[in-house]
């Protein structure tokens, strides 16, 4: 019998497994396109200039990229989630049992909820932000219509440096000559003006500045040019939003469960001496329940989100970063802002979106919740 029973519980885990990955996946691709409008709301706008609507947005995305531009960084989103869900969820659990053990109710408190649910967000937070940061770009791309470049190899053997500090790129060559004219009149001490020129790639490209997110959404090219830290930009805000998120969505979700037990006990008779005798949840009450929460947790969360999508918008240049950090550069703004990674000048901003971020996190949370209880019903 042990032996028999072995495979009867892989299948088992086999099946929440697969129920967990549909769901998911479903919840990701249902919502994805209100993830990417509240994501171009939040960095549409700075706090000094004028902020874009939401009809100019959507127009903007549909001018450059049509109805595929909604789902732009898809895979990148489901790629984040599969991983940080799972740990969100399973972290809980484990912390919950944790909580339960001993207890003859096998009841957690709405306290203990909440810092099961802040340690379960802290964990995803660190899973999620590379792939975040790599479909934030996407969908920052969905936005610029594409430009035509030079062949990349004339790039490479013209200009090396420029190849592999800012990848993809073809330089301004009238204005590399301009600035070539203007330095002629001095008494250069350098041999090699032309050359040397060439070694100051940001002259090159004619801005003066970093290139574009939407120019750097590539693995290859973001780890080129930003170092390997960049795909953990982001990462303080992002932790804050997701502890923030995971300690209100568990207590609410177990505040609502509880109250719908203690209204089933209210009307059964004889009384349940204890509440989980009251019976399970129904999965559409447990869904909505669900849903409810992921909204509460979405707005408590807000500004915290909006500052994390800024700072993955940001392309800092790994030299950048390190003479930063030889020089000390002190992050500006409050206490509170530089512990949690929020920028000074998004102060007035912090709210973008936050009415397209609720309705996304509550409509994922319910199609979440109900896809997974429909699935296990059906195949399980």
């Amino acid at each position: 019998m042990g032996g028999g029973s072995k495979p009867l519980g892989d299948s088992v885990f086999a099946g929440h497994a697969a129920a967990g990955v549909a769901a998911i996946t479903a919840s990701a691709v249902a919502v994805h396109p209100l993830d990417t409008v509240k994501t171009l709301l939040q960095l549409s706008a700075t706090g000094s200039q004028q902020k874009m609507g939401l009809s100019q947005v959507v127009d903007r995305l549909m001018s450059a990229s049509g109805p595929a531009g909604l789902y732009s960084g898809i895979g990148w989103s489901v790629l984040g989630k599969l991983p940080g869900l799972g740990a969100r969820f399973g972290t809980y659990e484990l912390l919950t049992a944790f909580y339960k053990d001993g207890k003859e109710d096998n009841y957690v408190s709405y306290s203990e909820a909440m810092l099961a649910g802040i340690a379960a967000g802290a964990v995803e937070s660190v899973l999620c932000t590379p792939f975040e940061l790599l479909k934030l770009r996407s969908q920052v791309g969905s936005v610029k219509p594409m430009k035509a470049t030079g062949p990349a190899n004339i790039t490479k053997e013209t200009f090396p440096l420029l190849s592999k500090l800012l990848p993809g790129y073809v330089p301004d060559i009238r204005v590399w000559n301009s600035s070539v004219s203007l330095l002629s009149n001095l008494s250069p001490k350098h041999p090699d003006m032309m050359g040397a020129l060439k070694q100051h790639p940001w002259m090159l490209t004619g801005s003066g500045k970093p290139p574009l997110p939407s120019d750097v959404q590539v693995p290859s090219r973001v780890i080129a040019l930003e170092g390997w830290g960049a795909l953990w930009r982001g990462l303080r805000p992002g932790m804050t939003r997701d502890c923030v998120f995971g300690g209100m969505f568990f207590s609410t979700w177990q505040f609502i469960h509880t109250a719908m037990l203690t209204w089933s006990a209210v009307n059964m008779n004889p009384q349940p001496s204890k509440l989980e005798e009251a019976g399970p949840v129904s999965p559409f009450a447990s869904s909505l329940a669900a849903g409810f929460s992921g909204v509460v947790a979405a707005a408590a969360s807000h500004t915290f989100d909006t500052a994390k999508s800024r700072s993955e918008c940001t392309v800092i240049p790994k030299y950048i970063a390190m003479e930063r950090r030889l020089l000390k550069w002190k992050v500006p703004g409050n206490w509170i802002e530089r512990k949690t990674g929020i920028s000074p000048a998004d102060r007035n901003v912090l709210f973008r979106g936050i009415g397209q971020r609720m309705a996304r996190s509550g409509f994922a949370s319910f199609v979440l919740v109900g896809s997974y209880y429909f699935v296990i019903d059906q195949f399980l």
